[in-house]
């Protein structure tokens, strides 16, 4: 990776924390709660998976064991504020039942394997793709990973620093070889992507009073919008 693109990478995210300040994510009191917001999160918006959140600490829920002798049609009550509640009960389910399975219900045996073996292992549970696997990785487990998804593509695509058919794993890569490893770092870095993402770099962009606007930029409401952004 170029000492420019590194430099430039740099640049970015001074200005925008400078712009927006810390972000403070993943809100959550307990790993075990960022897990099942990771989860939750596919295809929703934020205040829905917190008024799950909510509900699974009412029910006294937020603990692997309780989720795993659950039944699924009650833990799809519960989560129903997370919209898609059936489908999103099966792989939460999946996730606990696996977790079980493999490391006897304990989150902290996954934190302790090599980073590629985590993820690896993450990525056979049905329902959890790069995305989330990198999200719980990262912000749960405190592992240096880069999340990425549609608002990081794009703001890279528009500065011309990923080319228009990246996938996911390469954006990935291009980020974790450019910067420093630190998985603080990563985590901030991701939240003001998404920040600036909603704010500016939208599918069609509105770059004025942008952080990032006054870096060579091509700002188009066509080309790459979601694209390496992981479905899961």
């Amino acid at each position: 990776m170029s000492g420019s693109s590194s430099e430039q990478l740099l640049e970015f995210f001074e200005a925008l924390l400078a712009a927006y300040g810390p972000q403070h994510w993943w809100p959550g009191q307990t790993p075990t709660e960022i897990v099942v917001g990771a989860l939750l999160t596919q295809n929703t918006n934020w205040k829905n998976v917190e008024r799950a959140i909510a509900r699974l600490r009412q029910a006294d829920l937020l603990d692997w064991r309780r989720l795993h002798e659950i039944e699924s049609d009650r833990l799809a009550e519960v989560i129903r504020p997370a919209g898609s509640y059936n489908v999103k009960a099966r792989r939460l389910k999946n996730f606990v039942v696996w977790l079980f399975d493999r490391f006897d219900g304990r989150l902290e045996a996954l934190a302790e394997m090599p980073i590629e073996e985590a993820r690896a292992a993450l990525l056979t549970v049905n329902g959890v793709g790069r995305e989330t696997a990198d999200a719980i990785l990262l912000y749960a487990l405190g592992r240096p990973v880069f999340v990425v998804d549609a608002y990081t593509a794009r703001v890279l695509w528009r500065h011309r620093l990923i080319d228009d058919d990246a996938g996911y794993d390469q954006i990935k890569e291009f980020l974790e070889s450019a910067l420093p490893v630190s998985a603080a770092l990563f985590n901030e870095y991701h939240a003001l992507l998404v920040e600036v993402g909603k704010r500016h770099c939208r599918p069609r962009p509105q770059c004025e009073g942008c952080p990032l606007e006054r870096f060579e930029h091509h700002a188009t409401a066509t080309g790459r919008s979601a694209a390496a952004a992981d479905d899961s």
